[in-house]
């Protein structure tokens, strides 16, 4: 387990602008005035995952590739989501899938949900990272691991995922003492059921830890019977506002 503190370099802190990362809404068809929203100019997304059907789906959607040419034209990055299932799924399937989400919806790259943490695992994700960059070019890459993985993990990725969770834990949570090493966009949280009136905390939690791509939600997993990031946040305007216009990286 790594060792845990609060600390964190002063001077990333102090350089820190944060951005939206969309962990993936409902199906367009289900969702459409959030993925409208999404193109919005000015709007500060750093990258937005499309999940068609757990994956991309076995053939071509036709509001999901009305949705990514939205956000094409909008500039807006689009990850496709590959589940790794903790390391449990073939390095084929994951392929076979990434390949399909270049090919019909010409991704910018890609989330590696429920990714493993530990140390042996890492080999396989870096074979993993090594074709989905030749097969995408200069291809985003974030790991889903929603908690502080093995330090390695770090060094082949865009980006990780070192909190999915909710606000309960979140607002008492601590950062890996190796994450200094690394500057805030490295690292990605994902929060729901943060009230309106705590925001501006989850926001400075976000800060102090150092992590510049997060998304902050009031809904929530209904127990664990719901998905909490299908929909927009209730207080969307509100968080946009917090974070400052932009132009998505």
């Amino acid at each position: 387990m790594p060792h845990l503190t609060s600390t964190k370099p002063s001077t990333w802190v102090t350089d820190l602008h944060i951005g939206l990362g969309v962990p993936g809404f409902a199906h367009p068809l289900v969702a459409p005035a959030e993925w409208a929203e999404l193109a919005r100019p000015g709007t500060p997304v750093h990258w937005a995952v499309l999940d068609v059907s757990d994956g991309p789906g076995s053939r071509p959607d036709p509001h999901c590739l009305q949705a990514a040419a939205r956000l094409h034209t909008a500039g807006v990055r689009i990850l496709g989501r590959l589940d790794t299932a903790h390391g449990a799924r073939s390095f084929e399937e994951v392929i076979s899938e990434a390949h399909r989400y270049v090919d019909w919806y010409r991704v910018d790259g890609f989330l590696l949900d429920r990714c493993p943490t530990e140390r042996t695992a890492l080999p396989e994700i870096r074979r993993a990272l090594t074709t989905l960059r030749a097969l995408r070019d200069n291809a985003h890459i974030v790991l889903g691991h929603g908690t502080h993985p093995y330090p390695g993990y770090a060094e082949c990725a865009d980006q990780l995922v070192t909190f999915s969770g909710p606000w309960s834990e979140y607002r008492w949570s601590q950062v890996a003492e190796w994450t200094a090493d690394y500057p805030p966009d490295r690292f990605c949280h994902f929060v729901h059921g943060v009230p309106r009136g705590h925001l501006e905390e989850a926001l400075r939690v976000a800060r102090w830890q150092g992590a510049a791509t997060i998304w902050f939600t009031d809904r929530t997993d209904r127990g664990g019977r719901g998905d909490p990031w299908e929909a927009m946040p209730g207080y969307w305007d509100e968080i946009v506002s917090r974070i400052g216009t932009g132009v998505s990286e």
